[in-house]
């Protein structure tokens, strides 16, 4: 199919949406996939190998785990060329009907949401805790005022987050994309070369296990990778972003970006996880010493990380919004000036609302870890289900050999029930930690 137009394969031609937008280099792509994918799950996978039972569990469920990533991310690319649409919501809805489009909307505007909300939290927890660490030295007082992320959060968010999160496309977000990664990578070093040079006050009293509990905690540990690895939303924006839209290009870029995604995360859990043994925080910079500079200047540089995946989510919920105004505007709903989602007016004030939403979730509804918690679950719906579906659904349109079809209805088959036990199992689990 490599070389091929959708005419030549049977299939009526369709403009592409972001065909105009094409300014997206293949380096540009490999660090904005990397930077979704690195967001606050590196904090967790040293905890997670230690709930897998080990490294040689918990490094078997990422290697299986990558399988299931990588393609997933193919096969979105594919059916981002066949449905000729731009957006994740779109391309859902063009191949598996607008039944199935709509619970993709509704899905990827919670989950989406949710992994905002999640991101503040951290990005405000990491500033409180830089400012006890700044102000350890100093004698017991009450905080001051403006260390308070009542204050912090809105400042930060009302300086850095919005202005990055404003611009029209994309591609943008490839320069903050380089500095997030190299925060993320800062972090992993740090962690590594703390295992060997070993500072005083790291004293675990237990050592690492060497053998899983149960295959229970080795399975309970997929929701955390999945969530770690959570790049697929950005999928199709990206791929209808670049120059060089082939779908051999588009899956090498997808390998670079996991199997460099998948050495920073393997890195930071071996080397948390060892140095810890079972008693790691489940924040592994939390297992530090809190006065050590490397590891407040691990903190900062991982804020900077988070605050620079923050507007990859941003700009992908502001889609389906967008896509909502569009068909509003279509229907007469709407006054045709402002008919383009994509204008100044429009995005404006939908930016402004999510910032304005996800920080008042954070600020006055204390206690979301239950509900943040389920992220991990909904994610297996972009990962495995979704892909799963398309892919099913894009082989009634495209005129492939009887074998090859075969071998690919039944891998969308297998996507979709993996992606069902990660979403049930993590549920469940969720819902019993709730009660």
């Amino acid at each position: 199919m490599e070389g091929q137009t959708p005419g030549s394969r049977g299939l009526p031609e369709k403009p592409h949406p972001a065909a105009a937008a094409a300014t997206l280099s293949s380096m540009g792509a490999v660090f904005i996939l990397m930077k979704s994918a690195l967001g606050a799950g590196l904090l967790n996978f040293p905890w997670a190998f230690s709930k897998a039972g080990g490294v040689v569990p918990a490094f078997l469920v990422e290697l299986v785990s990558l399988v299931f990533l990588i393609s997933g991310l193919v096969i979105l690319g594919y059916a981002a060329a066949v449905s000729g649409q731009a957006t994740y919501q779109g391309v859902v809805r063009g191949l598996c009907g607008p039944a199935i489009g709509k619970l993709c909307e509704a899905c990827f505007l919670v989950n989406l949401l949710m992994i905002s909300v999640a991101f503040l939290r951290v990005i405000g927890d990491q500033l409180e805790k830089l400012c006890d660490s700044l102000l350890s030295g100093t004698p017991p007082a009450p905080q001051p005022w403006y260390t308070d992320q009542r204050f912090t959060l809105p400042l930060l968010s009302a300086l850095v987050i919005l202005p990055l999160s404003t611009p029209r496309e994309i591609a943008f977000q490839k320069y903050t994309s380089i500095l997030g990664t190299l925060a993320a990578c800062y972090l992993a070093l740090v962690i590594t070369v703390q295992y060997y040079l070993w500072p005083q006050g790291l004293m675990p009293e237990s050592g690492p296990s060497l053998s899983p509990a149960s295959w229970t905690s080795v399975f309970s540990v997929f929701p955390t990778i999945c969530f770690g690895f959570q790049c697929h939303e950005a999928a199709i924006s990206i791929y209808c972003s670049m120059h060089k839209r082939s779908l051999s290009h588009w899956a090498l870029v997808s390998v670079l970006s996991l199997l460099a995604c998948c050495l920073i995360y393997s890195l930071t859990g071996v080397y948390g996880f060892l140095t810890f043994g079972t008693e790691v925080s489940a924040d592994i910079l939390m297992s530090y010493p809190g006065n050590d500079m490397v590891i407040v200047v691990a903190r900062v540089l991982f804020a900077v990380s988070i605050i620079t995946v923050y507007p990859i989510v941003l700009f992908l919920g502001r889609s389906v919004m967008q896509d909502y105004w569009r068909r509003s505007c279509l229907r007469g709903w709407g006054p045709r000036a402002l008919a383009d989602p994509s204008g100044l007016w429009v995005r404006m004030p939908l930016t402004v609302l999510w910032v304005t939403v996800t920080l008042s979730m954070v600020l006055f509804m204390p206690d979301l870890s239950e509900i943040v918690s389920i992220i991990g679950g909904i994610s297996s719906f972009f990962i495995f289900i979704f892909p799963g579906l398309c892919l099913i659904c894009a082989m009634g349109i495209e005129p492939i050999g009887p074998r090859v079809k075969c071998c690919l209805e039944v891998w969308g088959v297998v996507s979709v029930l993996v992606g069902t036990f990660i979403f049930g199992q993590s549920t469940v689990a969720a819902v019993w930690e709730m009660f």
